[in-house]
């Protein structure tokens, strides 16, 4: 009799169990849904619609090359992606202990925004829920064992402002109309292969140093100093390789991101963009 009560036992916490993490994800895809609703309804009126090639005049070298190179005159100009992603996350920061994720990012232009909704995989069948995102102004992180527990949350300080505008301003990239003049970024002169530039929403401004491979696209973005917390500001920086043409815009499909520290860079995201599509002013 025993034998059987401990299986009915084993059976009730199964079933349990897969209620509690069916629950967790209807529950964290509410939140991701109300997010993205939120982007959605920030969106601002973009002028120009449409890039023109006079942007350029006065820009340096390297920019007007970079901006030949990845879009034509005539660009429709981005103002929403939404794209899928595949690749390995390490959220250990003394060793590399890599682990699987999936994400799918919903970004807009004007107003600036984006959120990141990924699964890490922990352990077999077990995921770590992570919202990062950039929302009217506001920086945020959350992440959730199966979406019913969390383990981290940071909402709208200064340092969370600037670290994922900063995210933002990187992974343009993507939506390389974002970086025009017209859209409100300032560059300036570095050398011949590289240039700074500055971007401004509200209260929080930030800057990169664009590093361009030999054909004219973005191979390396560097920040002096990304905060990683309250109190902790680091050196950051990312790769980009795999250039192809998408919707008439030429963007790298795999990249790298990683802290700088005294004896090299520590890596913590290795990913490949799987899908993309954009959404264009009108």
């Amino acid at each position: 009799m025993w034998i059987k009560w401990i299986a009915i036992i084993g059976v009730l916490i199964i079933v349990c169990i897969g209620l509690a993490t069916l629950y967790g994800k209807f529950r964290w895809q509410s939140n991701t849904d109300r997010l993205r609703a939120k982007l959605t309804n920030g969106q601002q009126t973009i002028q120009p619609k449409i890039y023109d090639q006079k942007e350029l005049e006065g820009l340096p070298a390297p920019v007007q090359r970079f901006f030949r190179t990845v879009i034509k005159d005539g660009q429709a100009i981005v103002a929403a992606v939404k794209l899928s992603q595949q690749g390995l996350f390490n959220l250990n920061e003394i060793e590399d202990k890599w682990s699987p994720f999936t994400a799918t990012q919903f970004v807009t232009t004007q107003r600036l925004g984006f959120d990141w909704d990924a699964r890490i995989e922990m352990a077999p069948g077990v995921n770590a829920f992570v919202h990062d995102t950039y929302l009217l102004g506001e920086g945020s992180l959350h992440a959730s064992l199966l979406g019913l527990f969390t383990v981290a949350k940071i909402h709208s300080t200064p340092e969370a402002n600037q670290g994922e505008l900063l995210r933002f301003f990187a992974e343009a990239t993507w939506y390389p109309t974002a970086l025009l003049p017209s859209q409100g970024v300032r560059w300036e002169a570095i050398d011949d292969t590289s240039a700074r530039a500055t971007l401004t929403d509200g209260a929080t401004t930030v800057s990169l140093v664009f590093q361009f491979n030999a054909e004219g696209a973005i191979a390396i973005m560097r920040a002096e100093a990304r905060y990683r917390d309250k109190l902790t500001a680091m050196p950051w920086s990312g790769r980009f390789w795999e250039y192809s043409v998408r919707n008439g815009m030429l963007i790298p499909l795999e990249g790298e991101v990683g802290w700088e520290y005294p004896e090299g860079t520590r890596l913590y995201f290795k990913g490949r963009t799987t899908e993309i599509n954009y959404e264009f002013a009108s």
